[in-house]
């Protein structure tokens, strides 16, 4: 298999395998103390036999029959399954990625019952502007790593001084290292108020926030909120969808007459989306 499908595949497992840890790591950064607005170091380990266990799980896998077309029509097709589980099962090596996250300054705090993980770095430049950076799904806190950098010293890339942030990027409920909600009602709503809260005990009198798939939600309701430190925000999926494309997408009828050729292909990536 080319290196290339080797990395996506890689990539696309990092964020199952967070998953697949999320209870051990949930229960190490669960409180009671729900009034306790405190800021904890925390480091990231999974326990060795919860790993043997995983790669267990995977070299036992029961497959099913291969898919009877040529394309993803069907669904993730076998061949691809089979080469990430083998990928996963020989390969991947989860202590370097521990490594990679312990490197950096992680901290979780809880907020309305759930502890928040995240990981904050400062800049070393003066006046730098604080940034709230929010993964989306399926995806973790591992998808922003390589922006730290850049972020925090432009310099270091080619950049100014003046380009400097400060960086958040916290998990959200339920993903990661961040605790399990045990009430519903943890909607982008609630998030984006939590985000604004963890900012707040940062002591953050200005910052803007960025974000892409439910990031992008959070970040645009905690715009609609309109905190005074909240200066701006970026979004990476503005994801505007008319109201009569998303009653005909909800009914499962055909597609709308009057769609260009261009919108149509559009339609039908977003049916097909939406169906699976």
């Amino acid at each position: 298999m080319k290196k290339v499908s080797i990395f996506k595949l890689a990539i696309a497992g990092i964020g199952l395998l967070m998953q697949s840890t999320i209870s051990n790591a949930q229960n190490s950064t669960s409180s009671d103390k729900t009034s306790d607005k405190s800021i904890r170091p925390f480091q990231v380990h999974i326990p060795k036999e919860k790993l043997v266990d995983l790669k267990h799980r995977i070299q036992a896998t029961q497959w099913p029959d291969k898919e009877i077309v040529n394309d993803a029509s069907q669904g993730v097709q076998l061949a691809t399954m089979k080469a990430l589980a083998q990928y996963w099962a020989t390969d991947y090596d989860w202590r370097k990625v521990e490594q990679r996250l312990n490197a950096l300054p992680q901290f979780v705090t809880n907020i309305d019952g759930v502890d928040i993980h995240f990981i904050h770095v400062r800049s070393k430049h003066k006046n730098a502007l604080p940034v709230i950076i929010t993964h989306g799904w399926p995806g973790s806190i591992i998808e922003q790593l390589k922006v730290i950098g850049p972020l925090t010293d432009p310099t270091a890339y080619g950049g100014k001084a003046e380009d400097a942030f400060d960086v958040v990027i916290p998990s959200i409920p339920g993903y990661g290292f961040s605790g399990k909600p045990t009430t519903t009602g943890w909607d982008p709503v609630h998030i984006a108020k939590a985000w604004i809260e963890l900012m707040n005990r940062l002591g953050y009198k200005k910052y803007v926030a960025q974000g892409g798939d439910w990031g992008n939600a959070i970040s645009e309701i905690m715009a609609l909120m309109a905190p005074p430190e909240l200066l701006a925000i970026h979004t990476n999926m503005a994801a505007t969808v008319p109201a009569e494309i998303t009653k005909a997408l909800a009914s499962g009828g055909p597609t709308p007459a009057g769609l260009s050729v261009d919108e149509k292909r559009a339609y039908q990536q977003l049916d097909f989306f939406y169906k699976i």
